[in-house]
């Protein structure tokens, strides 16, 4: 009956101890660290390179100028051309993701990436009736409450579809007609 007990306690001993063995090289001793980018930390590099365009202007007011331009070509379209989703695509291709890259403002809203919440990094769609669908976009920066502080391109001061440049602007929570989550983890190139 003792040979069991002693037994068993070896056998206990032996595999709590062996616990610790999962998170180690077993060949080299050496302690294994991966270097991870949290979610926080991705939307943090977004809302900073946005931060960053804040003043960018059109060079003479119809949707061109150097940086403008280099928005545009992210996603394949020539200078001229309405360029909000292009902004942001080059965004996301800056902080080293594969999409979104579209022109085109709706096709930053598949059913794949909408949510429910503003999250800084997040993609905002505002809807036009005039054209009948989303016809802008911006990145969200922050919450304040009941209101959203977007970085947006191809605005103005007054929040036009169609301005001069990249802006910080203040919208309703109301005012947003859908939100795209192109940052949670497993949807990055790694």
């Amino acid at each position: 009956m003792a040979t069991i007990r002693l037994l068993l306690g070896i056998f206990c001993f032996a595999f709590a101890g062996s616990f610790g063995m999962l998170k180690r090289d077993l060949l080299g001793q050496i302690p294994i660290k991966q270097e991870t980018f949290s979610d926080a930390q991705y939307r943090l590099q977004l809302v900073n390179l946005a931060r960053a365009e804040i003043g960018v202007r059109e060079k003479t007011g119809h949707n061109d100028g150097a940086r403008v331009e280099e928005y545009l070509a992210t996603v394949g379209l020539k200078k001229g051309q309405p360029w909000c989703a292009a902004y942001i695509s080059w965004l996301y291709a800056k902080a080293g993701y594969a999409q979104p890259r579209s022109g085109w403002s709706p096709a930053l809203f598949p059913s794949s990436r909408l949510a429910r919440s503003a999250l800084p990094g997040n993609v905002i769609g505002i809807y036009i009736p005039k054209v009948k669908r989303i016809a802008h976009v911006g990145l969200v920066e922050k919450i304040q409450g009941d209101w959203c502080l977007s970085i947006e391109g191809n605005t103005n001061l007054n929040g036009s579809i169609e301005g001069d440049g990249v802006y910080r602007k203040r919208r309703h929570l109301k005012s947003i007609y859908q939100i795209a989550d192109w940052v949670t983890a497993g949807r990055r190139l790694p």
